[in-house]
């Protein structure tokens, strides 16, 4: 989190209220050059930093090389996704890692991860207080409320992390759910005494309120640790192989442009968002993977397992799609 002059403060605010473009790549070459299944998909996104790939390749022609028209569609959060891909309703869409692992072991459906999405980066995940609050240090956390995402997620798992390593019991602190959108507000009413935020939130309320950050949550046992992917399930996978391929070779590449030019993730922001030109300049970002490493994806199994969110091991590396040739 970069500090920055008060004149961002009103564009930092309207990071707040984020908005889809609702729009698609409408240039797509036909099924027939390409031989794909179908050549229109629709991929659920949230209005966040992370899906910056996406719009990467459709400004720049990824898709339609491929052939496919890709329509975006907001979810309000990873497990509003899961019943629209089992329904049919969309064909891949953003997937948090742990609500995927999780609903994977509850049978909820059998996901496959085309490709990786974004891996944590310092301060893109912060727990902060209010500028004035007595809380100095994560062991001043014990019996406060701390709002998060949701219950049993990757949330708080972050923050358990945290806790622990700081010689904190998890059960010792009181999670309040609470939408990245709403935390800000619930923290400055003193209805949570600490709130687990990223970006653009956390710029934000720097500035607006004068926050301070209390502990990293991805840093020790946490650091690089995998976020999010691209994601399917298995009975879209079977169906539509040669679309699903056409989307990943695409999809990877944005994401190799996303990792290497940051002005390339600048860019397109404000047009999925109501994040402003300025405030995308200096705002965290995470990093854009654009290799699927089963090493790399069982941490997020693994820590699950340890801190009690999975009952049994689970194996991710037959969840991972091969990038086709």
């Amino acid at each position: 989190m970069r500090l920055v002059g008060r004149g961002l403060a009103v564009c930092l605010v309207a990071a707040l209220s984020l908005t889809a473009c609702g729009g698609s790549d409408t240039s797509a070459e036909s099924d027939s050059n390409k031989g794909l299944e179908k050549n229109t998909i629709t991929v659920g996104i949230l209005p966040i930093p992370d899906v910056a790939p996406l719009f990467i390749a459709r400004d720049r022609g990824f898709f339609k090389e491929e052939g496919l028209t890709v329509k975006d569609v907001i979810v309000p959060n990873t497990a509003a996704a899961v019943p629209n891909l089992v329904s049919g309703a969309m064909d891949v869409a953003i997937g948090n890692y742990f609500t995927v692992v999780a609903g994977q072991e509850q049978g909820m459906a059998k996901f496959r991860i085309l490709a990786d999405m974004l891996q944590a980066k310092p301060d893109v995940f912060d727990i902060v207080v209010k500028k004035d609050s007595p809380i100095q240090s994560v062991k001043d956390l014990k019996g406060k409320k701390i709002s998060v995402t949701s219950q049993n997620s990757i949330a708080t798992l972050a923050v358990d992390s945290t806790l622990r390593a700081n010689g904190v019991d998890p059960k010792s602190v009181h999670y309040v759910p609470v939408a990245f959108p709403d935390a800000p507000g619930k923290l400055a009413a003193g209805q949570t005494d600490a709130a687990w935020l990223t970006e653009p939130f956390l710029t934000s309320v720097q500035m607006n309120l004068g926050t301070r950050k209390i502990a990293d949550t991805m840093t020790g046992p946490m650091a690089d640790f995998p976020i999010a992917g691209w994601v399917t399930i298995d009975e879209v996978l079977k169906k539509y192989p040669k679309t699903m391929a056409a989307f990943q070779r695409a999809i990877v590449k944005a994401q190799e442009v996303a990792e290497s030019d940051r002005k390339a993730v600048e860019a397109v922001l404000p047009k999925y968002t109501k994040i402003t030109p300025q405030a995308a300049s200096v705002i965290g970002l995470g990093s854009f993977p654009s290799s699927l490493n089963p090493t790399r994806l069982q941490r997020v199994a693994d820590t699950m397992l340890e801190y009690g969110y999975l009952k049994s091991k689970m194996e991710i590396a037959p969840m991972l799609v091969p990038m086709p040739q």
